[in-house]
């Protein structure tokens, strides 16, 4: 019986075994990139083709980023996408990387070269747009190219990534590379930067230069990454001197190029980490029916200055117990090396609240007293038929000799064009016209009953 229970063990673990070989198998099958991968040299020209900036290249890169400073200006999402997938900018960081990735030093230099060549042209066309066009406001969309995020690094890896695995196939007429192009927004940085010089801001100068900075660099890193992982063999030198030397030079011009990036790249995530556990903080901590946070600051922290969260307050203003207990509570959410900084309507920064109330209330007594006056004017100047069926019925009953009736409301005009009072003006038809019809009483009567002063009484012969 020992004997058939350890068979039966044995069986078990050689099916388990076979299962997760079969499994193995059919995950490889169906995540390898072997499958229509093109030959070595044949990406490697394919890619430097797309490094080289002249002629065509070159004016495609110019129009792309006319267009694109366009949409900035006008601030056009469409656009700007258009301008993207015409661009030509991914070829020179992409040549980048693959040449670090196989030791080719003069394909390095070829697409270092291009990529000067290509930054100094779209931020002198951006520049020069930006200075002559008369629209130079701030619009979302260039704002939004000021201050890259972690979410842009992680664009620029994964993009980068599917860039290269597609520039790898036999078959590069897929909408992949189009769609890279268009996830990390190369061409709209620059010409933020421009943007940034034609008017002096030079904060968008920088800011818009160094998101396109970390977006080449994680292109060029995913690059290099993936022709890394397909095992592209290096380029062989004759020369063995020669090749330690430009092995050294390529290792320190990555290192120089990648490690910053990856180290910028790490400090963003955190300051992203730390900003949403913040939100998270204020929003669970802060939750006070008559109090509200309508402003919330978040510093991440620089060199011995620490972490800060400054919030601004209205509403029934908090005790020092309150605070005093928020802080404490600032551990549970991993923040204790965080300053908390409260401002509220009883501290010096305070927001006089029967101010803004009063404030408020003045406005709207304002715009009370205009619709009011408004209304007055509609009802002066409008012209409106009188209850005539009810009057002819008590004139018919008040005056024998009144036939018919008729009656008409409006504004009487001079000849300038300006208008004067309401007029209304009646017109009598007498049943026999030889007997006299009381004028002055009918005047008085109509006067009284259509709240009109000026009545104009005509009896026809």
């Amino acid at each position: 019986m020992e004997n058939n229970r350890t068979d039966n063990t044995q069986q078990v673990r050689s099916s388990f075994s076979a299962w997760i070989g079969e499994l193995r198998e059919f995950m490889k099958g169906r995540f390898s990139l072997d499958e229509d991968q093109a030959q070595r040299d044949e990406v490697v020209a394919a890619i430097s083709k797309g490094v080289e900036f002249r002629g065509v290249n070159l004016w495609v890169l110019i129009f792309a980023t006319m267009i694109a400073s366009l949409g900035l200006n006008v601030n056009s999402a469409a656009v700007i996408i258009g301008a993207m997938l015409i661009s030509p900018i991914m070829g020179p960081i992409m040549g980048v990387g693959l040449s670090l990735g196989i030791s080719d030093f003069d394909l390095l230099k070829k697409s270092l070269r291009n990529l000067t060549l290509m930054f100094i042209v779209a931020i002198i066309t951006s520049t020069v747009y930006f200075f002559i066009s008369p629209l130079s406001s701030n619009s979302s969309e260039l704002l939004a190219r000021t201050v890259p995020t972690t979410y842009d690094v992680l664009i620029a890896l994964f993009g980068g990534l599917a860039g290269i695995v597609a520039q790898t196939r036999q078959d590069r007429t897929s909408t992949v590379i189009p769609g890279v192009a268009i996830a990390t927004a190369l061409i709209p940085p620059l010409c933020t930067a421009g943007f940034g010089l034609a008017t002096g801001q030079f904060k968008f100068f920088f800011g818009a230069f160094y998101l396109f900075f970390i977006n080449s660099v994680f292109i060029a890193l995913a690059t290099y990454a993936m022709v890394r992982f397909l095992k592209y063999e290096k380029k062989a030198f004759i020369d063995k001197g020669r090749e330690r030397t430009v092995k050294r030079l390529m290792m320190v011009i990555t290192l120089v190029t990648f490690i910053p990036s990856v180290v910028i790249g790490f400090h963003m995530v955190r300051v992203s980490v730390f900003e949403a556990v913040a939100d998270k903080y204020v929003a669970q901590v802060f939750n006070f029916p008559h109090t509200r946070v309508i402003e919330c600051n978040k510093y991440y922290a620089q060199g011995k200055k620490p972490s800060q969260i400054e919030l601004l307050l209205v509403g029934e203003p908090l005790g020092g117990e309150v605070i005093e207990n928020a802080r404490t509570q600032m551990r549970s959410f991993g923040l204790e090396e965080t300053e908390l900084v409260v401002r509220q309507a009883n501290t010096e920064d305070k927001i006089d609240v029967a101010s803004l109330q009063q404030s408020y209330k003045e406005l709207l007594e304002e715009k009370n007293r205009r619709i009011g006056e408004m209304a007055s004017q509609l009802k002066r100047y409008r012209v409106t038929n009188v209850e005539v069926d009810d009057i002819s019925r008590e004139v018919g009953a008040m005056m024998e000799n009144i036939g018919a009736i008729s009656l008409t409301k409006g504004i009487t005009f001079d000849v300038k064009g300006t208008p004067g009072d309401t007029t209304l003006v009646c017109v009598v038809t007498p049943r026999d016209p030889a007997a006299p019809i009381d004028r002055e009483t009918l005047s008085r009567w109509l006067k009284v009953r259509t709240k009109v002063e000026n009545v104009k009484l005509f009896v026809e012969p």
